[in-house]
């Protein structure tokens, strides 16, 4: 069974190392990639003021933070609900490096001790959409994810359209997933499927399909001299 926590953060500025801290933390629990409603959010105290471009950002005023807990208080907390947790995150750097510096003033291990792997959803998008935009908004555009209620960044908003996104971006995966029925077991089961049943389609492809499949390899021939890949299996294959 899959458990993944999808993280966002939002900070006092851009600087872990030079002294700027976690101010929201905002995770949502996905289970076998659906939503189970149990969610982490925080304010959290800086001890010190944003700097006047991150309030542009997200909004949170340095008076409404005053009374928040500090990140020391609730850093337990949030290490039991990460711990073996699959961690996706946009931009993965900058809020694991905020984590980890929070973590060490508080005098814990770094998340890298108590967490699954990090998936960074920033990275699959470039590797998706190489010279696009893939910020978040972007990316909710793109996938149309309804993002119409994102007017300041907020960390449990983000992390919300972000599963949203990251669901989106792996949508294609669904099709190697079996749904078991309500009254059968989910946990630890394998479903073998006997393929024998299943009468799969042999679909032609058209002449002006081949046509342009073929002006693609003339395009690849000139540009690698002959050394199209494509050509090289096909006349193994007919040898």
């Amino acid at each position: 069974m899959s458990r993944q926590i999808v993280l966002d953060t939002e900070t006092t500025g851009l600087s872990a190392e030079n002294g700027d801290r976690v101010i929201e933390l905002g995770c949502v629990e996905l289970f076998n990639r659906k939503l189970t409603g149990r969610n982490l959010h925080f304010y959290l105290n800086p001890g010190r003021n944003s700097h006047e471009d991150a309030l542009k950002v997200h909004g949170i005023s340095n008076e409404f933070l005053r009374d928040k807990p500090k990140f020391a208080e609730v850093a337990h907390e949030v290490i039991e609900y990460l711990s073996g947790a699959e961690l996706i995150i946009h931009n993965a750097a900058f809020d694991v490096g905020f984590l980890n510096k929070e973590l060490e003033l508080a005098g814990h291990p770094p998340l890298a001790s108590f967490v699954g792997e990090v998936t960074d959803t920033l990275a699959m998008a470039k590797a998706m959409f190489p010279g696009k935009r893939n910020s978040l908004d972007a990316l909710c555009d793109r996938l149309e994810v309804d993002n119409s209620n994102r007017t300041l960044h907020g960390a449990l908003l983000d992390a919300e359209l972000l599963a949203d996104v990251y669901i989106n971006l792996t949508r294609g995966q669904d099709a190697l997933l079996i749904d078991v029925s309500a009254d059968e077991p989910r946990h630890g089961v394998v479903v073998a499927v006997d393929l024998r049943r299943f009468e799969l389609p042999v679909i032609v492809a058209a002449e002006d399909e081949v046509a342009a499949h073929e002006a693609v390899l003339g395009q690849l021939d000139k540009s690698s001299h002959g050394r199209t890949l494509f050509r090289q299996i096909a006349s193994r294959t007919v040898a």
